[in-house]
């Protein structure tokens, strides 16, 4: 069951700026030894997301794969890149990437939302958090500049 869903919301609209800032959540999340999955739209965006991981900061190292279905998911991995439609891992912390609220929400314990200053993103997640806020999940949000720490 879903404890609190957090909405990081991001002053710029650039890709750059809103994968850095799941590099640091996530690793931040790694280094607590919690499972994260990463919600994507698409392989490419899993992929560019599966780089910027192990390159975003020379001190840090966050183990990870891409999972396009449930046979590539390794049990021993903390963190997966999902790409819909596949079926996510189970995990502590879900990171939503897309427009539309994850199927199976509520198997995660704590949801990230990540919403840049792109007005469609900006819709689409002021969507979502209404979905939560009607379905009783307790809501965080977090006004964040593009140098943000977590």
């Amino acid at each position: 069951m879903t404890e609190r869903v957090d909405f990081y919301v991001l002053k710029s609209a650039a890709a750059k700026q809103r994968w850095a800032f799941v590099c640091r959540l996530t690793e931040k999340a790694y280094l607590k030894d919690l499972r994260v999955v990463i919600l994507n739209d698409t392989l490419a965006d899993a992929r560019a997301l599966d780089d910027l991981l192990w390159t975003f900061n020379e001190r840090s190292f966050v183990p990870h794969q891409v999972c396009v279905d449930e046979q590539s998911t390794d049990p021993g991995t903390l963190v997966h890149l999902a790409v819909l439609p596949a079926a996510p891992p189970a995990a502590d912390l879900l990171v939503n990437l897309t427009d539309r609220l994850p199927a199976e929400w509520e198997r995660y314990p704590r949801i990230a939302e990540i919403i840049d200053a792109d007005e469609d993103r900006r819709r689409l997640g002021r969507e979502r958090f209404k979905t939560y806020r009607d379905l009783k999940v307790a809501l965080e949000t977090h006004q964040l500049d593009e140098t943000a720490d977590v």
